[in-house]
């Protein structure tokens, strides 16, 4: 972690970390740093594959745990509990590095986290809804395997976004997800590998709000309404008129819900404390 971080974190008593999708950045949350204010220290970690922190190292297979690696840090550097939040692969990033702290996790926000390995245990529903994360994860690979980086990213964010939200986006961000794509397989494998058992979920006893769009494509619907199941102290709201990229497409309503699910949070856990 590095020293601007650290003096983020060392200097406010509550710390939110913000974690992007597969494709975004830092800038993703930015208004969200701005509906928080000055109460909080506010980090935006960026995974992999952005420019900020180049691509994966090669030197083994790729695992969510490499990934959950650099909040894990910022978490264990910080004074007092943390706040996480995450969408899409952020989610499950967050999730691990959950499992990982849980003693340190002040409120969990996902917006339909990734966790796909979640479907291998959901029986014919979740089947389905695998076999279609697995056919997109495919033609993902494939394009990349082919050098189609470009390719690979229109199918990628076509599938996110809807038809037509690849050729919605200005050049330079088409440029910037061309050079993202070979980090998207490693992603997906990573999110369809991951091995942590339901049952660390169930002993993850922290205020979690779920969050989904309205239009949330089956795999990350099917998520979102189970984990409230699995996590004890959880519930799911819907986000209406948006899909999967609500905290980009409906970013005022989506920041004003976490904003409101974090100080309801803290103002839960004072009244703990004051008995």
């Amino acid at each position: 972690m590095n020293s601007t971080i650290a003096s983020q974190v060392f200097s406010y008593a509550t710390t939110v970390i913000a974690l992007h999708c597969s494709g975004s950045g830092a800038a993703q949350w930015r208004k969200l740093g701005e509906a928080l204010g000055s109460r909080h220290a506010f980090v935006a970690p960026e995974h992999y594959g952005c420019d900020s922190t180049g691509p994966w190292s090669g030197e083994r297979a790729f695992t969510l745990a490499d990934e959950a690696a650099r909040t894990i840090g910022i978490i264990d550097a910080a004074r007092g509990k943390v706040h996480l939040v995450g969408h899409s692969y952020g989610g499950g990033v967050a999730l691990r590095a959950a499992v990982e702290r849980p003693e340190r996790i002040a409120s969990l926000t996902l917006y339909e986290p990734s966790a796909f390995h979640l479907l291998k245990v959901m029986g014919a529903h979740g089947a389905h809804a695998l076999a279609e994360i697995i056919a997109i994860s495919k033609r993902t690979a494939d394009g990349v395997s082919r050098g189609d980086y470009r390719g690979a990213a229109a199918s990628f964010v076509d599938y996110w976004g809807g038809r037509g939200a690849w050729e919605a986006l200005r050049p330079s961000v088409q440029a910037a997800l061309t050079r993202w794509a070979p980090k998207a397989p490693l992603d997906f494998r990573a999110l369809l590998d991951e091995r942590t058992p339901t049952s660390a979920y169930t002993s993850l006893s922290v205020p979690a709000l779920i969050l989904r769009g309205q239009h949330a494509p089956l795999p990350t619907r099917a998520i979102a309404e189970r984990l409230p199941m699995l996590l004890p102290a959880a519930r799911l709201a819907i986000v209406e008129g948006a899909g999967h990229m609500g905290p980009l497409t409906h970013a005022d309503k989506v920041n004003a819900t976490i904003v409101r699910h974090i100080a309801e949070s803290e103002t839960a856990a004072w009244a703990g404390r004051l008995g």
